[in-house]
């Protein structure tokens, strides 16, 4: 039902139109009936001029609309009649289910069917001929027809109004999994280049700040050697990710996944880095067998075990750094743990990037991680741990 109490144009004009071509059929005496109650022509003038005036009021008050109009109807009866005026109200029939609230629009088409029933059955017995069967056909074609016809055409709206909302939330749906998408391939790639980098260019800062603060030519050509090592392979992993963005699906397409069998070289390089602030690296690989795992668990193993050396390299006081690895039932088991303390010499500043980019890998494979101090240390001092259970298996995998 429409909720504006202005009439709609369209209805002024139905109403204008339908005055004027029953005022000409009146003019040129077209009359439906004789012989009535009124049977001056000036009183079909009557339920003309009102049917007329309700017109306007389809839209806005469909069930006042079409019940004035009964009356006028039924009034019309007892003059000399009209076409129009009858026309008319089959148009408020049909607006009064269109148009109307879904109660009337269910109570309507009903009420018309029980009145088309017992005007043609009240008739019948009346004039025990089958000719009085004809005034139930009249009635139907006025009242019950249509609001058959009102019924079908607010189907159809309905339904065309239900598939334009569906296709608003499909588009709605399908722009929300686009922006998702957007966001977790851009902190995915946050994740790798991150990843990639930071060991590299922490080392670069480390040794250049050593470089430049020991007046020692030995020390600065050691320094300059750890700085051109890592600002290669930085560029080469770099040139790997890049090539994997490039890459459309098509041929081969660089490698930029390591794997655990790449640890050795990753321990090798972060002891060479480590040496001048005095950290011992080693690698403890307690698995029995160095079976070959899902590529997600030994890229996020790899990763974990780069950003821990890291954060070492920045963070911890000298002492041994051990990166451990072992099989726990169907997870893998990372740990890497160093000293906590504060260390003489230059150091490397952290943004938190790194700790947030493992603990969101852990949780793509439905896995934990715990980061924080712990006691043990062989001289009594406190040991910072990197501990994350990665699920091996695909069914335990979030």
């Amino acid at each position: 039902m429409s909720t504006s109490s202005r009439p709609h144009r369209q209805d002024v004009l139905i109403g204008a139109v339908g005055l004027a071509g029953g005022l000409l059929l009146w003019a040129a005496g077209l009359h439906t009936q004789a012989g009535r109650v009124f049977g001056a022509p000036w009183a079909a003038l009557v339920p003309l001029v009102v049917t007329a005036a309700l017109e306007p009021l389809r839209r806005t008050r469909p069930q006042t609309a079409v019940a004035v109009g009964t009356l006028a109807l039924v009034a019309d009866q007892f003059t000399t009649g009209s076409l129009v005026t009858i026309l008319m109200y089959t148009d408020l029939m049909y607006a009064a289910v269109v148009y109307g609230t879904p109660a009337a629009a269910r109570r309507v088409p009903v009420v018309t069917f029980l009145v088309t029933v017992a005007v043609t059955i009240g008739f019948f017995a009346w004039f025990r001929r089958p000719e009085a069967l004809l005034f139930g056909v009249v009635t139907g074609l006025v009242t019950f027809g249509p609001a058959l016809t009102g019924v079908s055409v607010r189907n159809h709206r309905e339904a065309a109004q239900a598939a334009r909302l569906r296709a608003e939330q499909t588009a709605l749906l399908a722009e929300m999994d686009r922006v998702q998408a957007v966001t977790a391939e851009r902190s995915r790639m946050a994740r790798e280049l991150h990843d990639m980098v930071a060991n590299h260019l922490s080392a670069i800062a480390i040794h250049s700040t050593a470089a430049l603060s020991i007046d020692d030519p030995a020390t600065s050509r050691d320094a300059l050697g750890v700085i051109r090592h890592n600002s290669v392979e930085g560029l080469a992993e770099m040139r790997r990710l890049i090539g994997l963005l490039r890459d459309n699906g098509g041929e081969e397409g660089p490698s930029a996944a390591p794997t655990l069998a790449s640890l050795d070289a990753l321990v090798e390089q972060a002891r060479a880095n480590a040496a001048s602030s005095g950290l011992t690296v080693t690698l403890d690989d307690a698995r029995r067998v160095a079976e070959r795992l899902p590529a997600p668990v030994e890229l996020a193993a790899y990763r974990i075990v780069q950003e821990s050396l890291t954060n070492a390299l920045k963070h911890a006081a000298p002492g041994p750094v051990t990166v451990r690895l072992h099989r726990e039932g169907g997870s893998l088991a990372v740990e890497v743990s160093s000293v906590l303390g504060t260390r003489p010499g230059p150091r490397a500043p952290g943004s938190g990037a790194g700790l947030v980019g493992m603990a969101e890998r852990v949780a793509l494979l439905g896995g934990t991680i715990g980061t924080g101090p712990v006691g043990g240390g062989p001289d009594g001092e406190e040991i910072w741990r990197v501990r994350a259970e990665l699920p091996v298996d695909e069914g335990t995998r979030g």
